[in-house]
């Protein structure tokens, strides 16, 4: 067993959320949310910060940390289980490029029942759900985007 550890962000700009569309050699296509693999000596946070930034072009910043899924996938003669640290984070356009080298072909802002519905994987709903629901509650507060909050 190979054990991985990735962290990824739900990035929000103006109450929509970001989702790429990956299309990987006609084995794998889906709506996900940016993550990526932690770096030797990297933290966390600045895993997440940079993945976004990667794998969307976005410049995001953390509001806050949200929790993290698992999960386990098998490649040839191994199974890898893989934990996702997610962030809550804010963009501050609605600029996005999908990096092609990673096979991201689209990317956007979307409501969330949208982007809810587009997502691949039901463990990224449930963060996706999570995520949105603290943004809500953080705008009820009139605390998202005051920059003491973070």
């Amino acid at each position: 067993m190979i054990e991985a550890t990735s962290c990824g962000g739900v990035v929000i700009y103006r109450g929509k959320i970001l989702t790429l569309y990956k299309s990987y050699k006609n084995k794998y296509e889906g709506w996900v949310l940016p993550k990526g693999t932690v770096e030797a000596g990297e933290e966390y946070k600045d895993t997440a910060i940079r993945e976004v930034l990667e794998e969307s072009g976005v410049q995001a910043s953390i509001i806050k940390y949200i929790g993290k899924s698992q999960y386990s996938f098998n490649v040839p003669e191994d199974t890898v289980e893989k934990e996702v640290h997610w962030y809550l984070m804010m963009a501050g356009s609605y600029y996005s490029k999908p990096q092609r080298e990673e096979y991201f072909v689209d990317s956007g802002y979307y409501k969330y029942h949208e982007a809810y519905h587009l997502l691949k994987f039901s463990n990224e709903r449930q963060i996706l759900e999570r995520a949105y629901n603290e943004y809500l509650d953080l705008k009820k507060a009139n605390l998202w985007g005051n920059r003491k909050y973070y």
